[in-house]
């Protein structure tokens, strides 16, 4: 048994850890393939299914995670779902320290919260695609063009290539074309500003140190998202089934 586990690759290793855990829960957790192609993987897991005869699927929350309210709020994804929110917190903090106005302090709250709780992969899109129904049309299309605006420099502002990415990605990284279009477009928008905004205030937003509390947006919130009676994600509006996709990340169907 000892040479067969030293045999196993870290990977294995951890597959094999996650499904002992499995073991232990009430009902089996069979992970969205989506998941497994974040670890390079093109399958399923669905043979847990075979060798674990007799216990149910998950269709209703995972209990590993922050139990929600009933009805959750938006605060509430803040708080059970989101796994990093300094960021989005120092963003909108700085862009009300700068005396931006409150649609500018919204967009920066929400302009990264489908890489706090969704996907990082054309976040921006899916951001302002999550939001669209609960805010003002100017904050859902700041969210989609920060995802473009954010290459490009724009001096009228102080915005500059950040320095992060030429470390992050390289010195010869350029932009994909669908990126460089959506660029060009926002430039003459009416909304141009507000996502260039957002951009500015995303520079100083990455203070490990620095402390912010969601609830010190709590009236902005109020008057700018339009909370849902029946639950944010729990309601018939067309992008709640991503918000109940992260409410329910495991649920089988």
């Amino acid at each position: 048994m000892a040479g067969h586990a030293d045999a196993m690759t870290l990977s294995e290793r951890a597959d094999a850890i996650e499904e002992h855990m499995m073991h232990e829960l009430e009902h089996l957790v069979i992970k969205s393939a989506l998941f497994n192609l974040a670890d390079g993987r093109l399958d399923d897991d669905t043979a847990l299914i075979a060798r674990n005869p007799g216990k149910y699927l998950l269709m209703k929350e995972d209990p590993r995670l922050p139990k929600t309210p009933p009805k959750p709020t938006l605060i509430d994804y803040f708080k059970c779902r989101f796994a990093s929110t300094s960021h989005l917190l120092q963003s909108a903090a700085h862009a009300k320290k700068s005396g931006h106005g409150e649609k500018v302090i919204m967009a920066c709250l929400l302009h990264d919260i489908a890489v706090a709780g969704f996907i990082r992969c054309d976040h921006g899109y899916w951001g302002a695609q999550m939001i669209e129904p609960y805010v003002d049309e100017e904050v859902s299309w700041a969210v989609r063009a920060h995802q473009a605006l954010r290459f490009f420099p724009d001096e009228t502002v102080g915005y500059q290539y950040p320095e992060a990415y030429v470390k992050w990605f390289g010195p010869d990284f350029q932009p994909e074309p669908y990126i460089v279009d959506e660029y060009n477009r926002a430039l003459n928008h009416r909304h141009y500003m507000t996502a260039r905004l957002i951009t500015l205030n995303d520079l100083y937003s990455f203070d490990p140190n620095a402390s912010v509390d969601i609830e010190e947006f709590t009236d902005i919130i109020g008057r700018h998202f339009k909370q849902p009676k029946e639950g944010l994600g729990l309601d018939s509006s067309p992008s709640a089934h991503m918000w109940r996709t992260m409410l329910w990340p495991t649920r089988f169907l």
